[in-house]
């Protein structure tokens, strides 16, 4: 009988899982006595800085703007043929918007690809974005590994 474990992802195994963007849930926090607010969402990832990126929709009475400044959780999972594999990053989100042109956090932006995803019930172009990077203070990956029971 096989049994599964899990053990953590290198930096290389991690940065290749991100790749250069994907999908994956972003996590804001909220008061203690509310459940955690959570959005499905496309992410670009620079592997360089280890960089995450977000573009959130901010649509007539959207509740993001008050969540937006607190810390996040971002998370992302897969099943491969080796088995699952996922990352967790945790910090804050900074706009994007509000920094330097010349930063690296700006010019990651230009290294990434972050999916686009219709989900809008008007067409994107008639919907707002706002660009955000996450630096992480931690972020790790795991994977299964299968061992013999």
């Amino acid at each position: 009988m096989q049994g599964l474990r899990w053990v953590q992802l290198s930096s290389k195994e991690r940065d290749a899982f991100l790749g250069d963007g994907g999908t994956g849930v972003l996590s804001f926090s909220t008061p203690p006595e509310e459940p955690p607010w959570l959005l499905p969402i496309s992410y670009g990832y620079d592997a360089n800085t280890g960089l995450l990126y977000f573009s959130l929709s901010f649509p007539a009475g959207s509740t993001k703007s008050a969540v937006v400044d607190g810390p996040v959780a971002f998370a992302t999972h897969e099943e491969t043929p080796d088995g699952w594999r996922s990352v967790v990053a945790v910090g804050t989100l900074e706009e994007v918007a509000d920094m330097p042109y010349e930063s690296s956090a700006v010019q990651g932006l230009w290294t990434v690809e972050i999916p686009a995803v219709d989900i809008f019930d008007r067409p994107r172009e008639e919907v707002t974005f706002r660009d955000f990077v996450l630096d992480p203070e931690t972020i790790t990956g795991r994977k299964e590994v299968q061992t013999e029971g």
